[in-house]
């Protein structure tokens, strides 16, 4: 029997991977395989269940076993010839449609009852177990009482924006440029908010001490990894200077790392990993890593804002279902797996458009941000080019980017011009004529 289980195993795989069987396609039953291999039921269940196990299959009560997705298998998406390199949304053809469908028929089974009730405004209690274990990956160690789930990263900021903090202060810092949707929803709330330059080359962290100590500041908003929308990340030094000065003034980092798991770097330690102080709450997204519609996020809190954070966030609004398969996709390897796919994928397409650039711009007009991974880079180009007529002969060349100027509070004057250009939904047969378009309309405008 053991020896004929693990044939069917191999075979079903042999099949797998060279397309006999493709993703989402349903397998013979497990009596049609009893007769196409000639074993028990209990053998051909047996197979089928390692096979479940080991992810390459998946099952739907009362319907049978299918395939799970293979990337490779993955078509791409019809289109209208546009070359998008504008959005930030994941590609269409990297979504993992099956594997997460397998992980929402998976917590049915396991979480039953418990996924139709209200739930808990923190978050599902094993989500939140098993984030503490993922975290630790990233040398963010907490507990599971100090995790809230939240509906997407930008419900939980915009929480920590309208709650008092201990140090009774009352501006936000935000960088610039910078997140863009943040900076504009406190503007709109008349809430007070500061910007303080980054670059390519960094953050000037004279400049940021002389903030923290004499600026009212309530807490520092910073992307450090992959930063939006230049697609830098800081150096060793600037995040334990960062998480120093937090300490000494007595002022709060809000650290979104929701790009943190599509890069290749190793061993990065976020500004949290630096701070004895606990004046670091730090933030991670699961939209980019999966897909936007999951709203899925998670904020690791201070001891210190807990109980404030909690009065601020009064009702369970996170679906439980989709906690539920987070959970099981995190806890079963899918993600692990995911993330080494979509990473590389982007690494590539990073590659050929900096290679791209270094074909086109002989003559130099534009400055890249010269990242390796994520997903943004900047553009940035003399300051005598009009932007809007730029982007307007880019359109009309069916190619969509976008403006620097939009990642600028309004009165902020120190601005660089740029694009930013994302990678996230161009095609890697796009870009070379993305970036050489863009380089060639650079030039006619100078």
């Amino acid at each position: 029997m053991a020896i004929k289980y693990v044939s069917i195993i191999s075979d079903i795989e042999r099949k797998i991977n060279e397309g006999h069987y493709r993703s989402g396609q349903k397998l013979p039953s497990i009596r049609s395989a009893m007769e196409l291999y000639g074993c028990s039921n209990s053998t051909a269940a047996r197979a089928y269940a390692e096979l479940e196990k080991r992810h390459a299959i998946y099952s739907i009560p009362n319907s049978g076993f299918y395939v799970v997705e293979n990337q490779a298998d993955m078509k791409p998406a019809a289109g209208s010839g546009t070359i998008d390199m504008a959005s930030a949304s994941p590609d269409l053809n990297l979504f993992p449609y099956r594997d997460f469908q397998h992980c929402l028929n998976k917590a049915i089974d396991t979480y039953k009852y418990n996924l139709f009730t209200y739930g808990d405004s923190q978050g599902l209690d094993m989500l939140r177990r098993t984030l503490v274990s993922h975290f630790a990956n990233d040398q963010v160690f907490t507990a599971s009482e100090r995790i809230y789930i939240t509906s997407g990263i930008q419900q939980a900021i915009e929480i920590l924006a309208r709650m008092p903090f201990p140090n009774g202060k009352r501006t936000v810092l935000i960088e610039q440029p910078g997140y863009d949707i943040y900076f504009r929803y406190m503007v709109t709330e008349g809430m007070p908010v500061r910007g303080i330059a980054r670059s390519a080359n960094g953050i000037d962290l004279l400049e940021l001490e002389e903030q923290f100590k004499n600026g009212d500041i309530k807490f520092f908003f910073t992307m450090s990894r992959y930063h939006n929308p230049l697609g830098t990340s800081f150096s060793v030094e600037e995040r334990k200077t960062i998480a120093r000065l937090a300490s000494k003034y007595d002022v709060y980092i809000v650290e979104d790392d929701y790009m943190g798991d599509l890069g290749s770097e190793q061993r990065f330690e976020p500004i949290y990993a630096y701070n004895s102080t606990s004046h670091v709450v730090y933030l991670k997204s699961f939209s980019k890593i999966i897909f936007p519609g999951l709203r899925l996020g998670a904020a690791v809190l201070p001891d210190r804002l807990l109980s404030t954070f909690k009065s601020y966030k009064l009702y369970a609004d996170a679906s439980l279902l989709s906690q539920a398969a987070l959970e099981v996709y995190i806890k079963n390897g899918m993600f692990e797996r995911h993330k080494r796919q979509i990473s590389s994928q982007y690494e590539a397409r990073i590659t050929a458009l900096n290679e791209a650039v270094e074909r086109y711009n002989k003559a130099g007009l534009i400055e890249t941000s010269g990242v390796r991974s994520g997903v943004y880079v900047q553009f940035k180009m003399p300051l005598t080019i009009n932007l809007e007529l730029l982007m307007k002969r880019l359109l009309e060349r069916g190619i969509s980017v976008r403006s620097g100027k939009d990642f600028y509070l309004s009165d902020y004057k120190e601005r660089d011009k740029f694009l930013r250009i994302s990678i996230s939904r161009v095609q890697p047969e796009q870009i070379d004529e993305g970036v050489k378009a863009i380089i060639e309309e650079i030039q006619r405008l100078y």
